[in-house]
């Protein structure tokens, strides 16, 4: 047999070799110098992963320090659902077997985990399954990982199912005095950011800023020699408010247990230094733990002493007299005959009680608390009905009725005040006795206040100031100033209130502190119902300072529809006010003036 030339297969086989070769180099230069960032990004992000540093969220503390709001380590748990597919796993029921591991655990139901963890979209690379879990869950989660990548290690047909779930460091947000000053401070929500109350308002403040770190990662594990980069937090600041917490706790009960007593819908108590207007207590009832939101009345969750507005009734006579004052339209001692019933503009107008005629001193219209006698004093305002109006509308507006308290809380209500040419023709003779005209608690505390300081109204406060990572305190504004009536007018009404309280014809006696001098007014008026919009019920409520001649402290109470035994202002508030006056005065170190009271005269023989 004649056998073939060899080399041109030779060449054949060199062609095809060279051409192998050629695509290799080809697809080589593509990997390397071509598409080298691409493949080279791709690699990156199978390999690093980017977790947030969760800032530390600043905290919250009463004036002398005591925590109030605070943050705890906490961690969230998350996962990269593509760690659980065959590919990674090479298991199908990755996971199944996941979710049966973290399930009781995190009490969270198997299912939902398992959606989480193959979700429909393939290339998604993180979820998060747990928010906010103690150290120790994170720490369960941590043993069984370990424990499954030790199996591995030894048995090659293990699997780590958990070999995808990390944790980020976050936190937690406690209050550890439960419902204490709730209203005010307000809560969290799930996302760790403000949802009400001054956790809302500050959020800024509080919330810091989170950082990132970014690392590499192999079959779940942090890989220490592939370095890594990390932008740090930066923790929020801490606040401190004016409130000071045992008085808050004193208000707080007082109110809470009067409620109940009274099967009343709520109620409030402010409790205000009079010097500064930095407010010491904010108490609501009913309130809630702003811990445990899922067990609290959603129509709680609110600052009612802030964001309800109602009429404030003889509280608000206050006003008037020193308009009347002010205005040297009387003076303390000035007779007002009153009689039995007033007929003015479309209605009758009468007392709470029926009475003969009675012959008061204006300082007994006060302290007696009546209608007919504030309609006749206020009249003298003016040579005609609307200039009076107009007058005591200038002094109601400088009290600061209508307007905004400063503080810039959420949802806080400014009241009604309508200016005088819209008063209706009852409207004229109701609002000098608190009727007609809405406030809200703060704004009726504030009033007396106003008197106590020598008839300068301090806008009120609630922070001190605030600290900074650097340990730095920064104090709050200087708060706005006004002078509304003058030391002498703010003098004499002090004394007039002290009648209410002091003088056996008053109706403030309940509200008697043995050993000091108390100036305050007691308030009963018809309630809007804010469900209907029609008159149902009463506002009772009582407002004061002591002491009368020194003033330090002043204390207002409002409860909503008492609808068990009484539901006079000076019944169901005074003692509440007594109550709290005393141990904020105790709590203050403010002593007794040893000075005896005025007793300026309540009545006239004609």
């Amino acid at each position: 047999m004649r056998l073939g030339r060899p080399r041109p297969r030779l060449r054949l086989v060199g062609l095809a070799f060279t051409l192998v070769l050629s695509a290799f180099v080809v697809r080589l230069l593509q990997v390397q110098a071509v598409e080298a960032g691409t493949y080279t990004a791709k690699a990156e992000q199978n390999r690093y992963v980017v977790h947030t540093l969760a800032a530390e969220r600043g905290g919250i503390t009463d004036r002398n320090g005591v925590a109030l709001a605070a943050t705890e380590d906490a961690y969230d748990i998350t996962a990269d659902p593509t760690m659980f597919t065959r590919d990674q796993l090479g298991v199908d029921d990755g996971p199944e077997q996941a979710a049966a591991l973290l399930a009781p655990i995190l009490g969270r139901e198997q299912e939902e985990l398992v959606t989480q963890l193959r979700p429909k979209n393939t290339e998604l690379r993180y979820v998060r399954l747990a928010r906010r879990q103690t150290p120790q869950v994170w720490n369960q989660i941590k043993d069984l990982k370990s424990a499954l990548a030790k199996e591995r290690e030894t048995d090659e047909s293990a699997v780590n199912v958990l070999a995808g779930v990390f944790a980020d460091p976050s936190s937690k947000r406690v209050y550890p005095g439960g419902d204490l000053a709730a209203g005010l401070i307000g809560w969290v929500d799930s996302e760790g950011k403000g949802g009400g109350g001054l956790e809302r308002q500050l959020d800024d403040t509080l919330a810091g800023k989170d950082g990132k770190l970014r690392y590499a990662q192999s079959g779940g594990r942090h890989v220490p020699t592939a370095g890594s980069t990390e932008t740090p937090a930066v923790p929020g600041s801490d606040v401190e408010l004016t409130l000071d917490r045992d008085i808050q706790w004193a208000a707080q009960h007082a109110i809470t247990e009067q409620v109940a007593k009274s099967k009343a819908d709520g109620g409030y108590v402010i409790v205000q230094d009079t010097r500064t207007g930095e407010i010491l207590a904010m108490a609501n009832s009913p309130g809630f733990d702003p811990g445990d939101l899922a067990h609290a009345d959603p129509a709680a969750l609110g600052n009612g002493a802030l964001q309800d507005a109602f009429e404030p009734g003889s509280t608000a006579k206050v006003m008037s007299m020193a308009a009347v004052l002010e205005e040297e339209a009387a003076t303390p001692g000035t007779h007002v005959t009153v009689p039995n019933r007033l007929h003015r503009g479309d209605r009758l107008f009468k007392d709470d009680v029926d009475h003969p005629t009675w012959y008061l001193t204006l300082n007994g219209v006060l302290a007696k608390s009546s209608n007919i006698g504030t309609i006749l004093a206020t009249g003298e305002l003016g040579g005609t009905q609307r200039e009076a109006n107009e007058v005591l509308y200038s002094y109601l507006r400088k009290f600061g009725l209508g307007e905004y308290s400063g503080l810039g809380f959420p949802g806080e209500t400014k009241g009604i005040l309508a200016p005088p040419g819209q008063w209706s023709t009852s409207q004229q003779y109701t609002i000098p006795f608190g009727q007609g005209v809405s406030v809200n608690a703060l704004q009726a505390a504030s009033v007396y206040s106003t008197i106590a300081n020598g008839g300068t109204r301090v806008e009120p406060t609630v922070v001190r100031g605030t600290k900074g990572a650097d340990g730095r305190f920064t104090p709050a504004p200087e708060p706005k100033r006004t002078r509304v009536v003058s030391e002498e007018t703010a003098r004499t009404l002090a004394r007039m209130l002290e009648s209410v309280v002091d003088d056996e014809e008053g109706t403030g006696t309940k509200a008697r502190i043995p050993g000091y001098r108390v100036a305050g007014k007691t308030g009963t008026a018809n309630r809007v119902d804010p469900a209907t919009g029609k008159y149902h019920g009463y506002t009772s409520s009582f407002a004061g300072f002591a002491p009368a001649d020194k003033p330090r402290v002043t204390v207002y109470c409002a409860i909503q529809n008492a609808t068990r035994g009484s539901y006079f202002g000076g019944q169901i508030c005074g003692p509440i006010y007594k109550e709290v006056m005393e141990f904020a005065l105790k709590t203050l170190q403010v002593p007794p003036t040893g000075a005896e009271p005025a007793k300026l005269p309540v009545t006239f023989k004609p």
